[in-house]
């Protein structure tokens, strides 16, 4: 009898010891996600306005909902559960904040939003522990696509649409005359443009596919095979539905699918191919099986562990802003800013205007336009200069484009690399080729930061992040040459190239007498 009682005795403390662990364990983790949300609220504000101005990530409404109640599904596990915090976490919430000061410094706001909202899985793993967090990988992972990102993948994805369309409309008899991403065929032209290129469908299907596949299964397996299959039919679907819209069009004498109802049929097969792939996959749903249940008694670490986690986890959440906080302090204003043509040289000499054409860079400081001729040769010169970055005028952003979407004039078909002898070094230029129903202009694009030329955007934002870090200035500019496409692209080519070699003094000297940080 004495034994029995000490051991029931033996069995009543750790369950008293564990509730008051676990309340200690909840605390602090509210508190750090309370920390994470002020701290880092203007991240999180800047996701929510892309909500509402793009149809595109529309869905990231619906992403915390969801996981709230996919965790409140797990409720009775997770009391089963060991709690203890590991301190493994730590080192990733410290890269996770770094990584974030850097892309707040260089104004890469999608590294930014990532960067903030995976410190909320890695502050419950912290905190809570491995089985927990295993528990919970699905919805705390499910978090992350409330980040509105995919938008670099646009130009990949219109170019496959181009090419299944193109493909398809040739294996149907139809001749195709194609330049990048417009075509022509006997009944009219057409484009893929950005609203073509089915990443709202690719988005939508990842997202709405991701649960289907976590409460339907239960095998990992069988989990990621659907989620892959939710990444390649709507691929495959867009470029099938543009095929048909363009068909439609084509035999209908170009009366039907050409406005508003080019979207309606687009939903409304997208919406089918998302019902078929859901009674495709019901063939294998396992969601009739229960899940494995936990087994044990609940435990939680000392409380003074869960309290030395929960002040690391708290320093190592708070650091950065303000880290960041005091480098924009110390960070100069915009200056007005003037730049000047370069020089004339080595036989090169101002002309008059090439063509229209002008490159849109949103905000600069400073821009000009110049056209210089040498034996019979033209090169127009475009220099777009930022004093400081900052949003809305930086000298990396998507806004800056050799030609905007649905111009009236100018049109990009081709958009590829070129390599470029820039002073000493061989240096990769983002090379366009533009056409107006009067011409057409071969184009070299690259940057410049202090004595760095390069064309690499994501190199861009880590040197203007280092010079941030080392109180050094984060001006910069983009240099833009154009000539025109004759019948040899190699010669065009070559004229840019001799131009470079000719007048990067000149240019560089612009440059700098603007910025005067060289």
């Amino acid at each position: 009898m004495d034994a029995m009682k000490a051991e029931q005795e033996a069995l009543l403390v750790p369950e008293t010891g564990a509730a008051k662990g676990r309340g200690t364990v909840l605390v602090a983790l509210a508190i750090a996600l309370g920390l994470i949300l002020a701290l880092y609220f203007q991240t999180f504000v800047s996701m929510t306005q892309i909500w509402y101005r793009s149809e595109t990530f529309a869905h990231g409404y619906l992403i915390v909902p969801m996981a709230a109640y996919l965790i409140w599904l797990k409720r009775a596990e997770l009391k089963q559960l060991d709690v203890s915090p590991q301190w493994l976490g730590l080192p990733f919430i410290v890269g996770l904040g770094f990584g974030w000061m850097l892309a707040y410094l260089a104004g890469v706001q999608v590294v930014q939003q990532l960067a903030a909202t995976a410190m909320i899985p890695v502050a419950c793993f912290t905190l809570l522990g491995w089985q927990v967090t295993r528990t919970l990988f699905f919805p705390l992972a499910f978090l992350m696509l409330a980040v509105p990102m995919g938008e670099e993948l646009i130009p990949m994805l219109m170019n496959f649409t181009a090419d299944f369309v193109v493909v398809a409309l040739k294996a149907s008899g139809i001749p195709v005359f194609r330049e990048g991403t417009f075509f022509t065929i006997p009944s009219g032209n057409w484009s893929v443009v950005e609203e073509c290129s089915g990443l709202r469908y690719l988005i939508a299907s990842i997202t709405v596919g991701s649960v289907y596949a976590y409460l339907t299964y239960r095998s990992l397996f069988r989990r990621a095979a659907f989620i892959a299959v939710s990444v390649i039919v709507p691929v495959f679907a867009n470029g099938l539905r543009a095929y048909m819209i363009v068909m439609i069009a084509h035999f209908s004498n170009m009366t039907l699918a050409v406005g508003v109802d080019h979207l309606i049929y687009g939903w409304v097969f997208f919406g089918l191919v998302m019902l078929l792939m859901f009674w495709i996959g019901a063939f294998w749903r396992e969601d009739h099986k229960q899940a494995p249940a936990a087994a044990g008694t609940t435990r939680v670490a000392h409380t003074r562990f869960s309290r030395a986690a929960m002040i690391g986890v708290l320093a190592a959440i708070a650091v950065w802003p303000a880290w960041a906080l005091y480098l924009d302090a110390s960070k100069p204003d915009a200056q007005t800013a003037r730049i000047t043509s370069p020089a004339p040289a080595n036989g090169w000499s101002l002309t008059r205007d090439l063509s229209d054409w002008r490159p849109r860079y949103v905000g600069a400081d400073a821009e000009l336009y110049g056209t210089y001729a040498k034996n019979g040769e033209t090169v127009a010169v475009y220099i777009a200069y930022y004093s400081r970055q900052r949003q809305d005028a930086e000298l990396i952003n998507s806004q800056n484009v050799l030609v905007e979407q649905k111009h009236p004039t100018w049109a990009q078909i081709g958009d590829s690399g070129a390599q470029a002898t820039i002073g000493e070094r061989e240096v990769r230029v983002h090379e366009g080729l533009l056409r107006s129903s009067l011409q057409r202009l071969l184009v070299w694009e690259w940057f410049v930061i202090g004595d760095h030329h390069f064309s690499q955007p994501y190199l861009g934002k880590l040197l203007l992040a280092r010079n941030r870090l080392i109180n050094r200035p984060d001006s910069g500019a983009a240099i833009v040459l154009s000539t025109p496409q004759g019948d040899s692209a190699e010669h065009s080519s070559r004229v840019l190239q001799n131009f470079v070699g000719e007048m990067l003094p000149s240019i560089e000297q612009s440059i700098a007498s603007v910025g005067g940080d060289r």
